[in-house]
């Protein structure tokens, strides 16, 4: 991994670490047995646009942020991040767009925190339909949000950019 991309990486693993310690409360939903925290898989999709272990970086930093402080399911469910953004940042280092990215991962994501309740005891019904479906809403919220944040900084094209010459 480049300097660079190390750096990067870590200032959205401290941004995906602060999400649920600092703003945790603020921007929770919990609708038992689902619950998610807005803007909680930015940093994992703007690590995307980095490179594929920037984005196991962050990803790895949000299931220890939610282990902190909601416990090992949540975390198993974030430790999800670390596989999307790996998909997602592999997609965008063979030359998919960002959103396409966004949008190929979704399912990966969304179907990978249905699985990965199951041993704790949640129901097909629960871990399909209110974890999988509740996750990949809240994948494509925080994907909006990703492209948002990505166009207005012009990271796509900076990142894009960048690499294309190595």
């Amino acid at each position: 991994m480049r300097v660079r991309d190390l750096v990067y990486g870590s200032l959205l693993t401290a941004l995906s670490l602060l999400i649920p310690l600092a703003f945790g409360n603020y921007l929770r939903v919990y609708l038992p047995p689902f619950s998610a925290t807005l803007a909680s898989h930015v940093p994992v999709m703007l690590a995307m646009l980095v490179s594929p272990a920037a984005a196991m970086l962050v990803g790895t930093g949000s299931a220890i942020g939610f282990l902190m402080v909601m416990g090992p399911v949540i975390a198993a469910r974030a430790a999800v991040h670390i596989v999307f953004g790996l998909v997602g940042a592999l997609l965008v280092k063979q030359g998919r767009s960002f959103r396409s990215a966004l949008l190929l991962s979704a399912p990966i994501h969304a179907l990978g925190e249905a699985l990965v309740v199951l041993p704790f005891g949640f129901t097909s019904y629960q871990a399909l339909v209110l974890v999988g479906i509740g996750t990949l809403l809240h994948h494509i919220a925080d994907a909006a949000i990703a492209l948002l944040t990505a166009g207005s900084l012009r990271l796509g094209s900076f990142f894009y950019a960048r690499t294309r010459h190595v």
